[in-house]
């Protein structure tokens, strides 16, 4: 990876890309192979690069200082995401792996100081792990406001009942933060009579259960859970912010969380655009390399337009939001583009490779897969693009039109 400074850019930013950049080309890169294999062989590895995160001041991009984390913005984090996601491995390397990174964002927003002592410090340093367990198996994951698990106010604790899934990372967690539906604490004149809340939920917890992990693309041993709840019991000090704020927790981590899995999609496109011009000068084919062929050609120019263009889009996102503006049709909008360009350009790459693109010898054949589901994550695409139409709308029909340059 071959990055310069940006001009506008402050030069902070510009150094913390820069430094990224550096141990992504230097350590993670390089010890992708040992990393893939994992197992005992890998925590080395991984301890000694954490550590030199830690020494560079690149740890927890997303945190604020005093949680030990950056303290960066919302801007820099986007920026430094793109090149963190020319590898897999950046993520957890750099102390910003989901879901933890989001749990710790909705503590840090509506946690009680007593929250915080118990449940963020813990995840920030590492004692602990979490899950985010909001998706249900029978109802529309693009519609948060169908959740049919309840939580009931008895005297001084939640009873729980429900049925979630693509519980990420709930086999290694030690409590969940979960989305229920309940009464609302006071009644409001044109709203129903009940609503959302989040609570956080001990995974070990009597009548929670881990019911299998998900397969996900073939693999059936992945951490994307099945779980049941049934009349768990946790104390009402349990909840996150007041009953009602559930929705909105829930729309903060995920707004925010599209953001990052655009800039991380570009940095994988980048990285699968590189691979794939490289592979084009050195494979020898019917006589001359694939960079003679004008399909492959027209696979590295559609890929540059590709890319240019869901970054451009999602870095105004970025900005949008950083500058407290109204974001939201903007948001849609690189959700449903950028994992669309991704699977396009990832798509390109491994046809050039050949057979070696389907392999597990590169990152192409998962980051293929990461890219399509990602159409379905956060929010499918159709709905996305009834959002953008309808935003638009409603601004024309209050006498305005769409203003493309703020």
């Amino acid at each position: 990876m071959e990055i310069a400074p940006i001009p506008g850019l402050s030069d902070e930013v510009n150094d913390i890309r820069l430094r990224t950049a550096k141990i992504v080309n230097d350590k993670i890169i390089p010890a992708e192979p040992v990393l893939f294999k994992g197992g005992k062989g890998a925590e080395p590895v991984r301890a000694e690069i954490r550590e030199h995160v830690k020494e560079q001041g690149l740890w927890a991009p997303h945190l604020p200082v005093e949680y030990g984390g950056m303290g960066v913005g919302f801007l820099a984090h986007a920026y430094m995401n793109e090149v963190m996601a020319w590898s897999p491995f950046s993520a957890r390397l750099f102390g910003v792996v989901a879901p933890n990174s989001g749990n710790q964002k909705v503590l840090l927003k509506y946690g009680t100081e007593e929250q915080k002592k118990k449940w963020l410090e813990p995840l920030i340093s590492g004692e602990m792990e979490s899950c985010f367990s909001m998706t249900e198996p029978d109802n529309a994951g693009s519609d948060p406001r169908s959740i049919q698990t309840r939580a009931v106010r008895d005297g001084d604790e939640w009873v729980i009942n429900g049925h979630k899934w693509y519980t990420s990372n709930a086999r290694r967690a030690d409590f969940a933060i979960v989305m229920c539906r309940t009464a609302r604490e006071e009644a409001e004149a044109g709203k129903p009579s009940d609503t959302m809340v989040q609570i956080i939920v001990p995974m070990d917890s009597p009548g929670l259960e881990i019911v299998r992990s998900v397969p996900v693309w073939g693999h059936t041993h992945g951490d994307h859970c099945e779980i049941t709840y049934t009349d768990v019991r946790v104390p009402v000090e349990n909840a996150l912010g007041r009953v009602g704020s559930g929705h909105a927790a829930a729309q903060d981590r995920l707004g925010a969380g599209r953001v990052f899995h655009c800039m991380n999609s570009i940095g994988a496109m980048w990285r699968a655009f590189d691979m794939m011009v490289t592979r084009a000068m050195s494979r020898e084919v019917h006589g001359g390399t694939l960079e003679t062929k004008q399909f492959v050609q027209g696979f590295i120019a559609d890929s540059y337009m590709d890319i240019q263009a869901a970054r451009l889009m999602t870095i105004n996102c970025a900005r949008v939001m950083d500058e407290g503006g109204d974001a939201r049709t903007d948001i849609s909008a690189i959700k449903v583009f950028v994992p669309a360009a991704f699977e396009r350009v990832v798509d390109r790459a491994i046809q050039v490779h050949g057979a070696l693109g389907v392999s597990g010898d590169t990152p192409l054949a998962g980051m293929y897969t990461g890219a399509r589901t990602l159409r379905l994550a956060d929010g499918p695409d159709e709905v996305h693009r009834i959002l953008i139409a309808k935003n638009v709308f409603k601004h024309y029909k209050a006498g305005g039109s769409w203003d493309f340059g703020t």
